[in-house]
């Protein structure tokens, strides 16, 4: 067998239990995702896809904001009774947009 060397990271644990799901969904573990990630790293002289912070306009940056608040249980999430109900309201909102 060929030597091996240890790579170490601290990830969170959602971070780590996703990272295994979707690296066994492709049929690796999470040993070998990780080889292939850093085979990829070499082959193309750093990261195999943009590393960049994304830039978002300000309606897309509200909207992950209310996302993120719906989630942290700071504002109650809309529920409707049916699809209509929902195409209703969608309408009085861009009503009021204007």
């Amino acid at each position: 067998m060929a030597a091996t060397a240890t790579i170490n990271a601290k990830v969170e644990p959602a971070e780590k239990a996703a990272f295994t799901q979707t690296a066994e969904a492709l049929g690796l573990s999470p040993s070998s995702a990780i080889k292939v990630f850093a085979r990829a790293f070499i082959e193309w002289g750093g990261f195999p896809f943009d590393v960049r912070q994304p830039r978002f306009n300000a309606e897309t940056e509200a909207a992950f904001q209310e996302a993120q608040d719906i989630i942290d249980g700071k504002v109650a999430a809309k529920s409707y009774t049916s699809f209509d109900a929902f195409l209703a309201d969608l309408s009085d909102d861009r009503d009021t947009d204007d």
